[in-house]
């Protein structure tokens, strides 16, 4: 038999063992969206942390010390990118002294290169065009395709750095996908077609069609959606135009001015003929946001006002980011008269 102190040394070994497998990696990602399809990916094998709770605005964040004791422990760092970090992440990443996780590294990634983008400047940009991107729209994450698209860009540099985990990777990530698929086409949709087709069909335009021919009754976010497709929407912040446009959806007007700059009165006053001329129904703001400009143009045009986290964390219904998406798209169906919430 063991004597006493040899066996909990070997016990003790086995949990240090046990512990290390179950966290391959240490993962920091800037907001909670890209945590949340990390974990789903990963499962045990990671250990991931969000400098972000989801319920601020994801422009402005400052380097705590705290993040930084994260970044210096960190085997990957995964960020938004398009400069939405740009105030805070080069602070973080120096202080650090992690060099694992600097730019050009494996440690480093930028999830953006291969998402789909909107608003991308075709003339050089400056201050006084308000909070405007140079590499275009960085709330890339609210259209539901880009989150695929996130989530096999995380895969891949996930099975570079823990080859071990590579199976374990592939089956996180194909689940994720079924899930958001289903979320989006519906459970008939996806089982007879795939996710793969079915967002192939979409991006050409040519869902409803093939789904029609096929006696394929669509379901989920697209038949929440798709009966409004051209309907005029406002927001608060240009943040909403990836979630509008995968859905057909117009965005009509602007509580900002400019990205970032506060609504002034003579601009609300603008907004709300424009929300009369279009007959904007709805009007998306992040709970983040002071309610009293949407709520002035809502009491002068009937709109709805529809507060959706833009975020996972970022209310009670946003507990992942397939949820997050599901509660927008059921709040905004509610507010333009077609099911929902």
């Amino acid at each position: 038999m063991l004597r006493p102190t040899i066996r909990i040394l070997v016990t003790a070994v086995a949990l240090l063992s046990v512990g290390q497998a179950a966290a391959a990696l240490n993962v920091v990602t800037t907001t909670t969206d890209l945590a949340s399809i990390t974990r789903e990916i990963g499962g045990n094998r990671l250990s991931v942390d969000s400098l972000q709770d989801g319920t601020r605005d994801p422009h402005f964040l400052q380097a705590k010390p705290s993040y930084i004791m994260l970044a210096r422990r960190a085997d990957l760092w995964i960020r938004i990118g398009m400069e939405l970090e740009i105030g805070y992440e080069p602070v973080i990443i120096d202080s650090s002294r992690n060099a694992r996780i600097r730019p050009g590294r494996p440690g480093h990634l930028d999830v953006s290169e291969r998402v789909l983008r909107l608003d991308v400047p075709s003339a050089k940009v400056d201050r006084s065009m308000g909070d405007v991107h140079p590499q275009g729209n960085p709330h890339y994450w609210l259209d539901p395709l880009n989150g695929r698209i996130i989530a096999e860009t995380i895969c891949e540099r996930l099975r570079e750095l823990d080859p071990p985990g590579a199976e374990a990777y592939d089956a996180g990530l194909a689940a994720f996908k079924r899930k958001l698929d289903t979320a989006m086409f519906g459970e008939g949709a996806v089982a007879a077609l795939g996710g793969d087709e079915l967002w192939e069909l979409s991006r050409s335009g040519a869902l409803d069609a093939a789904l029609e021919s096929r006696g394929i009754v669509s379901g989920g976010w697209c038949a929440l959606l798709g009966p409004h497709r051209g309907a005029c929407v406002a927001s608060h912040h240009r943040s909403w135009n990836y979630l509008l446009g995968r859905f057909g959806l117009v965005l009509a007007a602007e509580l900002e001015p400019k990205p970032g700059i506060p609504p002034s009165s003579r601009h609300l006053a603008e907004v709300v003929e424009t929300v009369r001329a279009r007959g904007v129904k709805a009007i998306m703001v992040e709970p983040f946001y002071p309610p009293k400009a949407a709520g002035f143009v809502a009491e002068r045009t009937g709109a709805r006002v529809v507060v959706a986290a833009n975020a996972t964390g970022g209310d009670e219904a946003a507990t992942d980011y397939v949820a997050m998406l599901d509660s927008c798209v059921r709040r905004l169906a509610a507010a333009l008269g077609g099911g929902g919430q």
